[in-house]
């Protein structure tokens, strides 16, 4: 009897600028969403906090635990009105901005002599998947200098190591707290609109977790 195909979905807390951050409702309705089409999948969710320890510390953690197939993060982008597929994670992270622990990197690189490093093709799926629901969504080459840049190169090291067969990040933008419904002077898109498009990206997942499986190794 096989398993169940393990997705694991991550957000952030709340970090300097920015005292709500809308990932953390989208994780958690996303990870109780129940569709046919997910009934041999398992949900797990984890929201980091915003500093760089912690995601160094809890990134394995959380894999070696609940060892997903396949990786979907989220990260805020407060000053993007859209949403936003990354398409690769930068060599670069910010001395000037202290994390949630007014902890500030001592260089401007996360690894010595490295290129940026690509989240790869699927990330075009996810686009389109999204582009579907209606939303207004677009590629990225730069998800920053930040927490959600330092989180995307950190998961890909894990994917290249062999951990979750596939990841992906997207930033969403900052929405007003306690409101999912569109009113005069309100941001563009709603939180039900995220739930919506992240619905639609996570069944591309969904699929492409289910393919890897299936692809015997050579």
């Amino acid at each position: 009897m096989s398993t169940k195909l393990r997705i694991l979905l991550t957000g952030f807390g709340p970090f300097p600028g920015a005292p709500y951050n809308p990932t953390q409702p989208l994780v958690a309705r996303l990870s109780r969403l129940r569709r046919p089409a997910f009934d041999d999948v398992e949900f797990a969710s984890h929201i980091f906090p915003v500093t760089y320890a912690a995601v160094d510390r809890q990134l394995p953690e959380v894999l070696a635990k609940v060892k997903p197939d396949a990786l979907l993060m989220f990260g805020l982008a407060a000053r993007t009105p859209y949403l936003r597929i990354e398409t690769r994670a930068r060599n670069a992270v910010t001395m000037l901005w202290p994390d949630a622990a007014k902890t500030r990197s001592s260089k401007r690189g996360i690894a010595a002599n490295a290129d940026a490093m690509m989240f790869g093709p699927h990330t075009a799926r996810l686009l389109r998947a999204a582009r579907l629901t209606g939303i207004d969504v677009r590629p990225s080459r730069d998800a920053g200098a930040y927490l959600c840049n330092y989180l995307s190169w950190r998961a890909i090291e894990k994917v290249k190591a062999g951990g979750p067969s596939l990841a992906a990040f997207i930033h969403i933008p900052l929405l007003a707290r306690g409101h999912t419904s569109r009113r005069r002077g309100m941001p563009r898109i709603t939180l039900d609109e995220l739930v919506d498009a992240g619905e639609a990206m996570l069944m591309e997942m969904v699929q492409l977790a289910r393919k890897g499986r299936n692809t015997p190794v050579s």
